[in-house]
């Protein structure tokens, strides 16, 4: 068999749904299949899944996919994957869940994470100083086993989804480097496992409970069992390579493994991740983490909490009279009504500012009580410029991460962007103008981590022998927005403005959230 006719799999699970790809070892998608799973609330703030649900839906991805592909199933010659990152599974002996799966956007720790950033163990350097996310691994396993104390007594086996599913399809515990040194405080440098942290916080019989074997990203966990074989519709023993958290892939299926890259991941938040030569901390910079992506090299990360969910919320809630009509008439959605009318607005649309903080900032404020603000309106504004400049929020709000950067030493000369905004010219533009760097959009577009997942499956299958060779091979970019000088140059009074409004209403929107708190 020679390598025209080999394929690689790529599964893709997302928050509720998952995607399985067959791509060629060149890249090329060749079939595709999803299927979803429920997300469940049982409380307000909480987020489970059941791990079972999980697999059910992958197996009937990866048996649509394989069919639409039309590919014999020993022609693909290596498997990998990527899911959402804390995501956490506590498991009995038999590898058996104990309890739902408590899944990343879950913020009931909010009182451990409290608790754990308070502590001022040097392992927090990795969330810039500032507090510590409730999502994180360790928060909510100290709510375990706080709350729920005989699960936490009768669990043997605590990991991430990625953990559990590698499990399910070799039979071999392994952890990912991606994981662990992203979310659980894992540093090759300093000797792996931050021993005094855990102690100091109430878990130091996590450690045990953890994988002990960790793999780098693309490193074969092991050969597809017979069991998960016949499910699947596979062949036994196929490997299986490490993966990770979907963001962090999609790096992979971004080509992004290089300093000086940035890649930006965007849609309801942005998320803005990068490689770095050298390890650093600042404060409103998460990682830099080690060998999280690369081995040898830092991952950086900066991320915003509302985005397009503020843009959304825009359209859904005070869009109507002729914008609604015309969408109506010409079967446009109301994005594209509004678009040509806010292209005709200026840069800082007539001196609107919007602070993108509709769920609080994640980064460089650290500020989980920081909230919405749009000012500067006058009775000459119209929906068009409020549009314009909720694009134009995000994008200092971009800008003003990467200003941090900046002053920390990483410097990013190209941006490659992915997910569902990057279908907006005027936005993708606007982001480049304002921060003066060139932005690359890929083939791959919203697929870019099960292409990521793929590339993966192919350094298992021996096919590439790293993630940076296998991203040359298998990425294709397709499109670029090069910045106008003249609309950064004027953007610059408007940034400013935006990163000086903060300082000034901090305490009122502290104490407006306090209040409304305290009424709910």
């Amino acid at each position: 068999m020679n390598a025209a006719d080999v394929y690689v799999l790529g599964i893709d699970f997302g928050t509720e749904s998952v995607r399985a790809g067959v791509f060629t070892p060149t890249g090329k998608l060749v079939g595709s299949h999803s299927e979803s799973y429920p997300l469940r609330h049982p409380r307000p703030s909480w987020a489970e899944q059941q791990p079972g649900e999980w697999w059910t839906a992958m197996v009937g991805a990866v048996r649509g996919a394989v069919a639409a592909a039309s590919v014999a199933p020993e022609s693909i010659v290596g498997i990998s994957a990527d899911t959402t990152s804390c995501t956490v599974v506590f498991l009995d002996e038999h590898f058996e869940p104990l309890r739902p799966a408590i899944i990343w956007m879950d913020v009931r720790a909010a009182e451990q994470s409290r608790k754990i950033a308070a502590s001022g163990y040097p392992a927090l350097k990795y969330n810039g100083f500032g507090n510590v996310s409730a999502e994180w691994m360790p928060c909510k396993t100290l709510w375990v086993k706080e709350n729920e104390p005989e699960t936490y007594q009768k669990t043997r086996y605590v990991g991430d989804f990625i953990d559990w599913l590698t499990y399910r399809l070799t039979g071999e515990w392994t952890g990912s480097i991606n994981n662990t040194s992203l979310r659980w405080y894992y540093d090759r440098n300093v000797g792996g496992w931050p021993v005094d942290f855990y102690e100091g916080i109430g878990l130091g019989d996590l450690i045990e409970k953890f994988p002990q074997r960790i793999l780098d990203l693309g490193q074969v966990a092991g050969g597809l069992t017979a069991e998960a074989a016949a499910e699947l519709g596979l062949v036994a023993g196929t490997p299986v390579a490490e993966g990770g958290a979907d963001a962090l892939i999609a790096m992979i299926g971004m080509d992004v493994t290089e300093p000086g890259k940035l890649a930006f991941i965007v849609g309801s938040s942005h998320l803005l991740l990068g490689q770095s030569a050298t390890q650093f901390h600042a404060k409103g910079i998460f990682g830099a983490y080690t060998d999280c992506l690369i081995p040898g090299q830092y991952t950086v990360e900066g991320g915003q909490t509302s985005t397009g969910s503020v843009l959304r919320w825009f359209k859904d809630n005070f869009i109507g009279g002729n914008y609604l009509r015309e969408a109506d008439r010409s079967g446009a959605s109301l994005y594209d009504v509004m678009t040509p009318e806010a292209m005709k607005i200026r840069p800082g649309s007539e001196g609107l500012i919007v602070l993108d903080y509709w769920q609080g900032n994640r980064t460089p404020l650290v500020d989980p009580l920081a909230r919405g603000t749009i000012w500067g309106l006058t009775l000459s504004h119209t929906p068009a410029h409020v549009f314009r400049a909720i694009m134009e929020g995000v994008a200092y709000g971009t800008e003003h991460i990467l200003r941090v950067f900046r002053a920390n030493g990483y410097q990013a000369t190209q941006i490659v962007a992915a997910g569902g905004p990057v279908k907006s010219k005027l936005w993708m533009q606007i982001h480049a103008d304002v921060s003066n760097v060139p932005i690359t959009i890929t083939e791959a577009g919203d697929a870019a981590a099960m292409l990521g997942s793929a590339a993966l499956g192919a350094i298992g299958a021996g096919l590439y022998a790293t993630p940076g060779e296998a991203a040359k091979a298998m990425v294709r970019m397709k499109d670029g927005f090069e910045p106008n000088k003249e609309a950064h140059e004027e953007y610059q009074f408007y940034v400013d403005q935006y990163v000086a409004t903060y300082p000034q209403m901090r305490d009122l929107m502290h104490t407006m959230a306090d209040h409304v708190a305290k009424q709910s």
